[in-house]
């Protein structure tokens, strides 16, 4: 087994890990960056709509820090820590004119400012955009700037484990996906910015790459996850292929019978739908097709079409397209036809403000797989993208403290520890017979979607971890049937299994345990917010079969709870 040594290793190549990478070689240390994919390629790239900031001289002269703090608390229904929402907006301007300096064009007003339009859950417009390829721009921004740096980029390698000497991150063990040959990279700081999860769902906007696996690999080191069972759905998915599609001012859900009846809309229940959350927004959709309202199918049309075609396809160009080659239709002429989809994860490694994780010493995440919390119960759209860079950023200059005040040797001993990991991984791809682990993921998206989804109860809660934890099990009999040994997908494949499994089991539990209504959980056994008894969040551990849950105080500095209204 190789050994590299590096000042830090960050896992993930998307908008958080180059952004705490650039922080971190910046300051002269040596950081390696270990990525699924090339980085351009990071789930990142696929965010459209925009990221939010507030631009002194460049906003509604009537928005402030203040409004975007309050609408970031109001849209995570309380459970957001105000200390971090603050932080977001605060540095929300400061991060746009970065990236706008380091090259990102963004779109422009007539008078030459940077351009803003609303997102659902905002008082005030300001959402900064690059037509609808937001993500993808600023991402090559980030990577041409980084690749600047003494920052070495393992692409197309894959996690394994965290390796620990005693209760200190030392290091990653990771595969070289080509060769399937493993190296251990020791480092004094590891940083978790492995992006999402969605592919724990039956239907999601995610990535294939979104397996949730740096919570898997926080979990399995002993680091608690905070608010797990908060998972959001996106109102407006393509059915054929779930991809994202656009939702802003005017982008109307169409129901059939208004469709037939199109001097009628948009209709009250849409008026009031076009710019809300997105948990609003989603069961509003689902209980229209329940209540027999979609179309044949269970499916809902999204319509375009007052916008305009210049519009459409100069500023919803991806849209455009992706509607065009997913589902055949022309969005400039008719609706397109959507539903909603599993899309982000408000839960991750638990973290504070700095991307400090309190277990384990040396660990530290930021992006998508921690929560610090600056989401809450509900991430407001156009906010993913700017908590990457900003906590991405935070991360980084506190992994630079970390590395200046922590002098600790390498153990010798983490070659042992490596190889304990690696036998552990390969247990998990060893049997010749048993269940084809295509056929346990499979089920474990469906179980996930129908159980622990949209909307939730007690019985479909028991069913649902029932179901996982009897999966879980069956992980260890699973087999592949791929024996090559260069570029085995099907190996790695199952190794994302076992990482959704050890999610799902903590999500479905921490779901059962919360018996309240808050953003994007929604129990209808229990369809009120509980603020007496539930205004906290959730900390969850990973105890061999066990999920340990506890919990731990919502910061909050100047907004009470109250009705959450829009």
């Amino acid at each position: 087994m190789d050994k590299l040594l590096y000042d830090a290793v960050v896992l993930g190549g998307g908008l958080a890990g180059l952004m705490s990478a650039h922080e971190i070689a910046s300051a002269g240390y040596r950081v390696a960056v270990i990525s699924k994919v090339f980085p351009t390629r990071s789930h990142s790239s696929s965010a459209e709509g925009g990221i939010a900031a507030y631009v002194k001289g460049n906003s509604d002269p009537n928005d402030n820090p203040d409004y975007m703090t309050y609408d970031t608390v109001k849209g995570g229904d309380y459970l957001v820590d105000q200390d971090a929402a603050e932080l977001l907006s605060q540095k929300s301007g400061e991060i746009v004119e970065i990236m706008e300096r380091w090259g990102t064009l963004f779109n422009r007003q007539p008078d030459g400012r940077v351009a803003l339009r609303y997102f659902g859950g905002q008082t005030y417009p300001r959402t900064r955009f690059v037509g609808d390829k937001t993500g993808m721009a600023l991402l090559h921004t980030l990577f041409e700037r980084v690749s600047g740096l003494s920052v070495d980029f393992f692409n197309e390698w894959f996690a394994l484990d965290l390796v620990l000497d005693e209760k200190r991150v030392a290091g990653v063990l990771a595969m070289e996906m080509k060769s399937m040959e493993p190296s251990l990279f020791k480092a004094k700081a590891v940083v978790l910015a492995t992006g999402g999860m969605g592919m724990l769902y039956a239907h999601t906007t995610n990535a294939y790459i979104n397996t949730g696996d740096g919570y898997a690999m926080a979990l399995r080191a002993g680091a608690a996850l905070k608010d797990p069972e908060f998972v959001q759905f996106h109102p407006t998915a393509y059915i054929l292929r779930i991809f994202l599609s656009v939702r802003q001012p005017g982008g109307r859900a169409a129901f059939l019978e208004i469709i037939r009846e199109r001097d009628s809309w948009p209709g009250t229940l849409l008026k009031k739908l076009d710019l809300a959350p997105r948990d609003i927004a989603s069961r509003s959709i689902i209980i229209e097709i329940r209540e027999g309202r979609g179309f044949p199918g269970n499916y809902v049309g999204l319509d375009l079409t007052h916008l305009g075609e210049s519009y459409i396809k100069e500023r919803l160009a991806l849209a455009y397209e992706a509607a065009m080659n997913f589902a055949g239709v022309d969005a400039t002429k008719e609706p397109i036809p959507v539903r909603p989809a599993q899309h982000y994860y408000m839960g991750g490694v638990d973290v504070d403000i700095t991307g400090t994780n309190g277990d384990l010493q040396g660990l530290f995440a930021a992006g998508e797989a921690a929560c610090v919390s600056v989401h809450g119960a509900n991430r407001l759209g156009s906010n993913s993208l700017l908590e990457t860079l900003v906590f991405g950023r935070e991360t980084g200059r506190t992994v630079v403290e970390y590395l200046r005040t922590h002098n600790e040797s390498t153990s010798t001993t983490l070659e042992g520890e490596a190889e304990k990991l690696l036998e552990q991984a390969y247990s998990f791809v060893k049997s010749e017979s048993g269940i084809h682990f295509g056929e346990i993921q499979n089920k474990l998206r469906q179980v996930m979607w129908d159980d622990v989804g949209i909307f939730r109860n007690e019985d479909l809660l028991k069913s649902g971890l029932s179901e996982v934890e009897k999966m879980r099990t069956q992980v260890k009999e699973m087999y592949v049937t791929d024996k090559s040994k260069v570029y085995n997908t099907e190996f790695f494949n199952a190794l994302e299994l076992r990482n959704m499994m050890d999610l799902a089991v903590v999500i479905s539990k921490a779901a059962l345990v919360r018996t309240e209504s808050r953003g994007a959980h929604f129990r209808t056994d229990y369809p009120e917010r509980d603020d007496k008894n539930w205004l906290k969040h959730t900390i969850a551990y990973l105890k061999g079969n066990q999920v340990e849950i506890g919990y731990k105080p919502v910061t909050l500095t100047r907004w009470q709870p109250e009705a959450r209204v829009y």
